[in-house]
């Protein structure tokens, strides 16, 4: 009752506050969050916010036109200037006096929407399905065996071998129907990027009381890095990792550290078996939006490899 109350008085208040401020500081909301936020999530966010609120019909206008680029994954650097210039005209600020701020709002804008194009950009390569008669898929299959298993030749394209390295059956094709071609694309960028750390996990994977499916847990953790990412909660990593537009191989990279990172809790919680699969991801995604809810959290790819 008490929450409803205050968010009834803050949202009625807001447009008064920031008059007031307005007045006295001689400064817009965006320009004390500019100025007054640290670099990052911190000021990013609270220009997204500050945007996301506008009561200005050419503020809302300029955000559903970027926002159209984005879901289009057109959005180019230049784009981001005409958007900067675009406010700064709408709040009449003076960039000769506020030199630094038509640069500091380019950063942040740059983050906000590189963010929405990128969520655009990996649900595009998530809907697209596996396909064997794709050959660029079919390589990119065989090379995940070769990136896993360099001393193993592969004995054919559909074989048992699969299952060593975590697949269902004999055809690695049909696990990879929930993610489309991002699980695949997942898996494939931890072995080459990070081959000692990809081997590392995939031998824990085998342990004969603590193993679990290599590729069946990895595409696990697409679904969830596809989620994160998705409905924001990973906006925190993301505008503390990049100053400029966020490429797909950010998203790998996260994926990278929660996979490595995922292996690290099984090991700890110790399972009987792969039925205890829910609790512990369950437990594990807690973990991982707890972290983000830090506006300084970065997940970095500093790999520490344990004893197998």
């Amino acid at each position: 009752m008490f929450s409803i109350i205050w968010n009834t008085l803050y949202w009625w208040m807001r447009p008064l506050v920031k008059w007031v401020l307005r007045r006295t500081t001689r400064l817009c909301e965006l320009q004390r969050i500019c100025y007054g936020e640290y670099k990052g999530a911190l000021r990013t966010c609270g220009v997204e916010f500050s945007l996301n609120h506008s009561r200005t019909p050419e503020i809302q206008k300029c955000i559903k036109y970027m926002d159209t680029k984005c879901q289009d994954c057109t959005l180019k650097p230049a784009l981001i200037y005409y958007a900067v210039f675009a406010i700064v005209r709408i709040k009449g600020i003076n960039t000769k006096v506020h030199k630094r701020f038509t640069d500091t709002l380019g950063e942040c804008l740059t983050q906000v929407w590189g963010y929405r194009q990128l969520s655009a950009q990996i649900e595009t390569i998530r809907r697209e399905m596996y396909n064997s008669t794709n050959q660029s898929h079919e390589e990119k299959l065989l090379c995940l065996w070769d990136a896993l298993m360099p001393e193993t030749p592969l004995e054919a394209r559909i074989t048992k071998q699969w299952q060593v390295i975590g697949f269902q059956g004999d055809d690695p094709q049909t696990d990879f129907r929930g993610m489309g071609l991002l699980g695949l694309e997942n898996l494939l960028f931890f072995a080459e990027q990070y081959p000692t750390a990809a081997r590392h996990v995939l031998a824990r994977s085998q342990h004969p009381t603590y193993g679990y499916s290599f590729a069946i847990v990895g595409i696990n953790i697409t679904h969830m890095a596809f989620h994160l990412l998705q409905n924001g909660d990973a906006k925190i990593h993301f505008y503390n990792a990049s100053k400029r537009f966020p490429e797909v191989r950010a998203f790998h990279n996260f994926y990278c550290y929660l996979f490595f990172t995922f292996d690290e809790l099984w090991r700890q919680e110790k399972p009987r078996d792969m039925m205890e699969f829910s609790r512990v991801r369950d437990k594990f995604e807690a973990q991982v939006k707890y972290k983000l809810k830090n506006p300084f959290a970065y997940f970095k790819c500093n790999f520490v490899l344990e004893n197998i």
